[in-house]
């Protein structure tokens, strides 16, 4: 894989800031965009911009079939059975939003649980506290071990005859841990329990497979994956989707409206009231293909390299703190040195021009439990090099210098 040539279909990255290279490594909270990505939203609006799904004209009907492509583009990039497994959200959250909601209404009853773990994203933690006190569902938290992983032992036995869905991460945002989210839907499912994957971390940095992980949902975002913002996608099993009721009402999720009873549409658009994203999903099916291009096996292959790289030179940093030291790990380490603020350490990287994330990563729980107001965050995609982590453990150490 040719790295440098990677990096010139990315413009920003040839960028300076505070006159120094641009080093970004913070990937996990958005990737960059290809130049193919940023082009094709270009194309769309100047030559296909029409509403879709409703008109006859021809703008609409080539809109309508772009749309639909990408659809198909989403399918096949996670295996999904059927294309109308695919729902189009405006990203991870609202795609966990839409299942908390909907399931619930449908499956539960109050005292009936869900599963979470402690280090799951707030996407994935407020939506089911929503329901707690509307609905009056239970939550139930998986355990972290010191390693960064989830007790595996204690979720088997957090199940009860109340038990009514599984909602975990794929990879920690913090930890970057990979979490064993095969043996968790096994075991959810030998208790007839269905599982909802959060993909948000995964999608770009390994092959995700469905099918052949049997998950009854499955969400991810475009802009993780070098797509645009605010698309999304959420898989689901077609026997669940369709018996949940729909998040949202409006034009096209409905097949017939009067004042006295409305019938909903056939999947997907059941689920997606209102004028879909149909610029997002077409720029989002080129950046799917683009990764599979490059091809995820090689992606992976380039970002272990990093993440042993950056292993390996984090720990010379005299007073370094890893967070996070899972043998089952992909391209992120969050870190702190001596008593130096997460904050501080962020700021004066910035100065240096290395763009890192600071904070508590939107994992309050899981920064509780690992004693810590915070983290300094990098994370790693594949346009990454090793000399930009060299770069990056010369800037910590140079902060360290000045406290």
């Amino acid at each position: 894989m040719d790295v440098n040539k990677i990096r010139d279909d990315f413009p920003i990255l040839h960028r300076t800031v505070y006159g120094r290279p641009l080093i970004y490594l913070d990937n996990t909270a958005t990737t960059q965009k290809p130049r193919c990505v940023v082009e094709k939203i270009t194309e769309e609006y100047y030559n296909v911009n029409a509403n879709i799904h409703r008109g006859v004209h021809f703008l609409s009907m080539q809109a309508t079939e772009a749309h639909e492509e990408a659809r198909c583009t989403v399918r096949k990039f996670i295996n999904a059975g059927k294309s109308g497994e695919i729902i189009f959200t405006r990203g991870t959250t609202e795609a966990i939003n839409l299942i908390a909601s909907s399931f619930t209404y449908e499956y539960m009853a109050p005292g009936d649980e869900v599963i979470i773990s402690a280090m799951e994203h707030h996407s994935n933690i407020v939506p089911w506290q929503i329901q707690a006190v509307r609905q009056g569902i239970v939550i139930k938290v998986i355990p972290v071990d010191g390693t960064g992983e989830l007790d595996m032992e204690a979720f088997a036995k957090l199940f009860s005859p109340k038990t009514r869905i599984v909602s975990v991460t794929h990879i920690s945002n913090v930890l970057g841990t990979i979490n064993p989210v095969e043996d968790i839907i096994r075991i959810a499912h030998a208790h007839s329990v269905p599982v909802l994957i959060d993909g948000a971390q995964a999608v770009a940095h390994q092959q995700v497979d469905v099918q052949a992980l049997d998950a009854d949902f499955y969400a991810f975002s475009g802009h993780k994956v070098y797509g645009p913002t605010g698309i999304g996608v959420l898989y689901g099993k077609e026997k669940w989707l369709d018996g949940i009721p729909p998040y949202q009402g409006g034009g096209e999720m409905i097949s017939s409206v009067s004042f006295e009873q409305t019938r909903f549409n056939a999947l997907p658009f059941k689920f997606e009231a209102g004028t879909p994203d149909y610029i997002g999903s077409t720029a989002l099916a080129v950046a799917l293909d683009y990764v599979s291009g490059i091809g995820l096996a090689e992606i992976a292959r380039h970002e272990n390299e990093l993440l042993r790289h950056a292993t390996e030179r984090f720990m010379s940093v005299e007073g370094m703190r890893i967070f996070g030291n899972s043998p089952h790990k992909n391209g992120i380490v969050s870190f702190l040195v001596n008593n130096i603020h997460h904050y501080d350490m962020g700021m004066l990287l910035d100065r240096l021009g290395i763009a890192v994330r600071t904070g508590h990563h939107c994992a309050e729980p899981l920064m509780h439990a690992l004693g810590v107001e915070g983290t300094v965050r990098a994370s790693f995609a594949v346009y990454n090099t090793k000399d930009e982590i060299d770069a990056l453990i010369a800037g910590i150490e140079k902060v360290a210098g000045m406290f």
